[in-house]
C-alpha cells in the first residue's frame, strides 16, 4: 500500500503547524549588525585610509626628509664594526 500525502502551505505556515519559533527578528538584528561591521572594516581598508596611513611614515616636511636620510648614513655610535683602531 502506498499512501502520498501533499500539502500545500507556506515555510512560515509549516514552521507555525510544527510549533517551531519564529527566527527572523533575531536573523534580521544579526545581518544588521554583520552588515554594521562590514561597512565599518570596509570604511577602514578603503584606498584613501590605506594611502593616509602609509603617508604618515614618509617625511612631510624637507627638514623631516634630511633628518631621516642624515640617520640613515650616521656612523654607528660605537664606530664601524670590525675595524680596529690604529
Amino acid at each position: 500500500m502506498k499512501v502520498t500525502v501533499e500539502i500545500d502551505c507556506t515555510p512560515d505556515e509549516a514552521r507555525q503547524f510544527l510549533g517551531l519559533p519564529d527566527l527572523k527578528p533575531m536573523q534580521a538584528a544579526l545581518l544588521a549588525r554583520m552588515e554594521a561591521q562590514m561597512t565599518e572594516a570596509a570604511d577602514r581598508f578603503s584606498p584613501d585610509a590605506v594611502l593616509r596611513s602609509w603617508m604618515s611614515l614618509v617625511p612631510q616636511t624637507p627638514d623631516q626628509l634630511k633628518e631621516v636620510v642624515g640617520k640613515f648614513f650616521r656612523p654607528p655610535p660605537g664606530g664601524m664594526p670590525g675595524k680596529t683602531g690604529g
